[in-house]
């Protein structure tokens, strides 16, 4: 029986709030002579189920493609500048690593900067794959990415495990959608979550995986 367990990166696995928020008001003072906004709304807007955020960042209707295309320039060098593990990922991914479970990423952001940061915080070799919205047709709450992921593995429903771990109402759909076990992580951007199956410590992970 393979044990795989799929991640959701940015406030699950990393705190990468500063650095989001830098390149986004980076594009907000650039572009659109805009005040910045605070980490606090950046999360919440981020978080949110249904959301343009277009409209909340930039007060746009749309992505507009040179606000796309600078904040991926200026994010790519900001975002090693100040993100972390949350306390107890690395020992929690070392100790299901040396228990055999099948570990892989799946975010909502571009593979290049979620690989750039895992690689910066000296754990990216832990995972078999780091898929990002760029890798699938549809990204969270679509199942892609774990769609993607478990036919990596060979997953068979009948006898292997799967469970997504991540921190919004996105990952836990994409989760059900796939068919998968879900669990909502509350130490990192959603305090609380609506879902049957809640840690609030990484290391919580464990009793549940092995």
């Amino acid at each position: 029986m393979q044990r795989i367990v799929i991640f959701d990166m940015d406030g699950t696995l990393i705190d990468s709030k500063k650095d989001i928020t830098v390149s986004v008001n980076y594009v907000r003072e650039k572009y659109h002579n805009l005040p910045p906004l605070s980490e606090e709304f950046i999360v919440e807007a981020i978080n949110k189920h249904q959301r343009n955020l277009a409209k909340l960042f930039y007060n746009t209707e749309l992505y507009e493609e040179r606000d796309r295309e600078l904040f991926e320039k200026h994010y790519k060098e900001q975002c090693i500048e100040h993100p972390y593990l949350y306390d107890g990922i690395e020992t929690m991914l070392h100790t299901l690593k040396e228990n055999g479970v099948k570990m892989s990423v799946a975010t909502n952001a571009p593979t290049l900067f979620a690989k750039t940061m895992l690689e910066h915080l000296d754990v990216a070799n832990l995972f078999d794959m780091i898929v990002g919205a760029d890798r699938v047709k549809a990204s969270k709450p679509h199942p892609d990415m774990i769609h993607t992921i478990l036919d990596f593995y060979n997953y068979n429903k009948e006898s292997d495990k799967a469970w997504m771990i991540g921190d919004n109402s996105k990952d836990i759909e994409s989760a059900k959608r796939a068919g998968i076990a879900a669990i909502f992580a509350t130490w990192g951007f959603s305090a609380s979550g609506e879902h049957s199956v809640v840690v609030k410590e990484p290391k919580e992970i464990l009793d549940i995986i092995l």
